[in-house]
């Protein structure tokens, strides 16, 4: 929201400055994002021209000598038509910067002839867009002075940064309002608009809605006989000073009431309405050919003004240019109405339209300036164009009845720990437009129209708060327990951190991917159904809630290796979508990796083969990966299984699945199916995971939260290898479990170290080499307990998988 000091002050009597106003906004909640003093107009001074001589070299230019009041004339070079002796204009000297071309000047050399400034246009200073010739002032302009000063460019432009919830403030009389409350002088109030009216307003208007809170009132009023020219200046430079290209009278009327009052109007000139006006929905596929020059196919979401021709306006967003009005327009219909903020705002975001009229009516336009809204405007065009006025057409708007809140005043310390006396808070209250009856410590108060936000006791509390001062509240430290407190953060809290610093520690970066995907997307990866629809998309291609972090990771990595970076390896911990309940948000720890983005190091083979990297990643990348975050989480990795196969867009020979127990799926990890990349349009070495960190169950309370002592064998670990011949199709983790489970209390840790295929060791059969771990913990071991536990391995791999001893 953009103002100008001096538009400010038009509503608010008071003599801060422009510092302390700023200040001001940002303690009452009304952020100020940005302050353009105009200090860039400051170098322009009042200057007139003594001479003016053809110039030697060139026809179109001519030589000026100007008198800039602060010594001898200057010799300027200038192809302005205009320029004359005894012009009086705007000059700029070498050094300056002119905003309306961004150039800074310096002294030039045109066609043989040093120049030493510039005679500036209004297109040069931003003031319109007339190029023709140069500024030319009064006889009696003081020569010497600020150009910026004289003309009012000097007004100082504020930003705020709005929240959705303010659209009281999305007027410069709203934020008067809030600064007369805060203290900061008084909000100045107008008569109310008093003109003659003639004769009745021949249009009228109907109401065909199902739903009448799609429109809850409508104002109407034909003006006649006006005269559609150019808005005055002063008009013309505030809007244009808020980023506002001035069109005509009647339009620049419609956009100052806009910012001046929170008041979206709109004007039809007369003569183009055919027969009356009736708001409807739009029929399926109607097209309305908009102001903005683009052509809108609309649907029966959308709330339009039609006549019997067709569609003239899309409801509280945009007009059509159909009946826009221009020069010629003689009568013009003043349009003032309501509508409903939801479907404005699906509206307008289905037809991708940003207006003015469209941010304030989402947020909710006061209902009771509907009517005061038309009179004012009315006024103004009256006052700048002629004309006479009939009387207005109300279609549909009844009067608005406040909300009453019950107010109890200890709410203000309960909730904020302010100590506001009963009488500040009422005042506070009152000033805010709010009306407070009743009396002791519990009160009644009513809501002004303009606030559709407040609908409790604790807004009305924020309302105390802001005006009283937000940084009135004293820090004071958190009460101290004298018991030893209890773990702050959940068990999946702490668990998905966890797995973010594992991820981390292995190398990969953290991204954040939209929660939407594409349908086709989330088909692919076991979503889609109509529960996970989303019903109002910001995009077609975001319509469906995401089954799977892969989706996302996926296409960022290829979005990296489009810009030159194919080795990148991502991760996210975050939220996954099996339905629309609440059990159906899954926490998922996911991560991709591409290229040659394994732990190793990525890059060519020969830069850091020694090291093991340089090679495309695969599944055993995305395995470790995957692991790692199950062991970061706490789990006994002894309990962990792992068995070939994933999900159907995993590769079907590359892939596996993470088991605790025989039922519970802890993740999935593996290579990814051709057809799934072909389909995100992804290619490259890829492998990824996920892991399901609500899967894995509470570990086992403990009767202590002290750590037991550490206990350490004081003998010999022992490693002993083993070369099992089994089916190619028995997998090595069932070797690794039945080694294991040969002797629980000795056997320490199992590793796969090697397998081979080949004709020695025959046909559909494998070599799997492993490595056991032997830890005695009462005595070292004899060579008959050695041969014994020997037998016991070899027994039981024997026994669970048919393997036997490599001769």
């Amino acid at each position: 929201m953009k103002f100008t000091l001096s538009w400010l002050k038009e509503h608010l009597e008071t003599d801060a400055g422009l510092d302390e106003i700023c200040t001001r906004l940002t303690e009452i909640g009304l952020e100020v994002e940005d302050v353009d003093d105009k200090a860039a107009f400051k170098p322009f001074v009042i200057a007139r021209v003594v001479s003016a001589e053809k110039h030697p070299q060139a026809d179109r230019l001519k030589v000026l000598m100007v008198d800039t009041g602060s010594g001898a004339p200057v010799q300027v070079v200038c192809g302005a038509p205009n320029a004359r002796a005894g012009l009086v204009g705007a000059f700029a000297a070498p050094g300056t910067y002119v905003p309306g071309i961004d150039v800074t000047l310096a002294v030039g050399n045109i066609r043989g002839v040093e120049s030493h400034g510039m005679m500036c246009s209004e297109k040069e200073l931003q003031i319109s867009d007339s190029h023709d010739g140069i500024i030319d002032l009064p006889d009696d302009a003081p020569v010497g002075q600020s150009y910026a000063a004289y003309a009012h460019l000097d007004d100082p432009l504020i930003e705020i940064n709005l929240t959705p919830n303010r659209p009281d403030c999305t007027s410069i009389h709203g934020i008067a309002r809030d600064l007369a409350a805060s203290g900061l002088g008084t909000l100045k109030t107008r008569p109310a608009p008093s003109f003659a009216v003639e004769g009745e307003t021949p249009v009228k208007l109907t109401l065909d809605l199902d739903d009448p809170k799609l429109c809850p009132g409508f104002a109407l009023r034909l003006v006649r006989g006006v005269r559609n020219g150019p808005s005055p200046r002063w008009m013309q430079q505030r809007l244009i000073a808020i980023g506002l290209r001035p069109i005509n009278a009647l339009v620049d009327v419609t956009n100052y009431m806009t910012f001046d009052q929170g008041r979206p109007i709109h004007v039809f000139d007369a003569a183009k309405i055919n027969g009356n006006l009736t708001v409807r929905r739009a029929a399926e596929g109607e097209t309305v050919l908009a102001l903005d020059q683009r052509e809108y196919k609309l649907s029966p979401n959308n709330v339009v003004i039609a006549d019997e021709n067709g569609i003239e306006s899309i409801g509280g967003i945009m007009g059509g240019e159909h009946s826009g009005c221009d020069e010629n327009t003689v009568d013009v219909l003043i349009e003032s109405a309501l509508w409903d903020p939801m479907n404005i705002a699906k509206s307008g975001r289905a037809l991708g339209i940003i207006s003015d009229a469209r941010y304030r009516f989402e947020r909710g336009a006061d209902p009771d300036y509907m009517v005061p809204g038309l009179e004012r405007t009315t006024e103004l065009v009256l006052e700048l164009c002629g004309g006479k006025a009939a009387r207005a057409e109300v279609v549909g708007y009844k009067r608005y009845e406040p909300k009453i809140v019950d107010f109890p005043y200890s709410e203000v310390k309960r909730l904020t720990g302010l100590d506001v006396s009963n009488e500040e808070s009422n005042t506070i209250l009152t000033r805010l437009g709010f009306t407070v009856s009743g009396s002791g410590e519990r009160v009644s108060v009513a809501v002004p129209s303009w606030r559709p936000d407040v609908d409790g006791k604790a807004d009305l509390v924020e309302e105390v708060m802001r005006i009283h001062g937000v940084d009135n509240i004293k820090p004071a430290p958190l009460e101290s327990h004298a018991t030893v407190n209890a773990k702050i953060l959940t068990t999946l809290q702490i668990r998905s951190r966890l797995a973010k610093r594992a991820l981390a520690a292995r190398g990969m970066l953290e991204a954040v991917t939209w929660s939407f995907i594409p349908e086709d997307q989330a088909k692919l990866f076991g979503g889609g159904s109509p529960a996970l629809k989303l019903a109002n998309p910001i995009a077609a291609e975001m319509s469906d809630m995401r089954p799977s972090l892969l989706p996302g990771l996926l296409s960022a990595a290829q979005r990296n290796a489009d810009k030159g970076y194919g080795d990148v390896a991502l991760f996210e911990v975050s939220g996954t979508y099996e339905n629309d309940r609440p059990d159906g948000q899954r926490r998922v720890a996911g991560g991709i990796r591409r290229g040659t983005a394994s732990l190793a190091g990525a890059g060519r083979a020969w830069s850091n083969a020694a090291k093991g990297g340089g090679k495309p990643v695969d599944v055993f990348d995305a395995k470790a990966d995957a692991l790692a975050v199950i062991e970061a989480c706490g789990l006994p990795m002894g309990n962990i299984q792992i068995e070939q196969g994933g999900p159907e867009w995993y590769h079907p020979g590359r892939s596996g699945t993470i088991k605790m127990g025989p039922k519970v799926i802890l993740g999935y990890f593996g290579e990814f199916h051709p057809l799934t990349l072909e389909t995100l349009d992804v290619s490259g070495a890829l492998c990824g995971f996920e892991v399901y960190v609500d899967a894995m169950p509470e570990a086992k309370r403990k009767a202590t939260r002290t750590k037991p002592a550490l206990e350490l064998s004081p003998f010999q670990l022992v490693r002993r290898d083993f070369a099992f011949v089994v089916d190619k199709a028995v997998e090595a983790g069932a070797i690794v479990k039945a080694a294991t489970g040969a002797d629980r209390k000795l056997v320490t840790g199992v590793n796969v170290f090697d397998i081979f295929e080949g004709a020695s060791v025959g046909d559909g059969k494998k070599s799997v080499a492993i490595e056991v771990q032997i830890q005695p913990v009462e005595r070292t071991l004899t060579d008959e307990d050695f041969e014994a536990l020997t037998q016991r391995i070899v027994a039981s791999v024997a026994k669970f998988t048919g393997g036997v001893l490599r001769s």
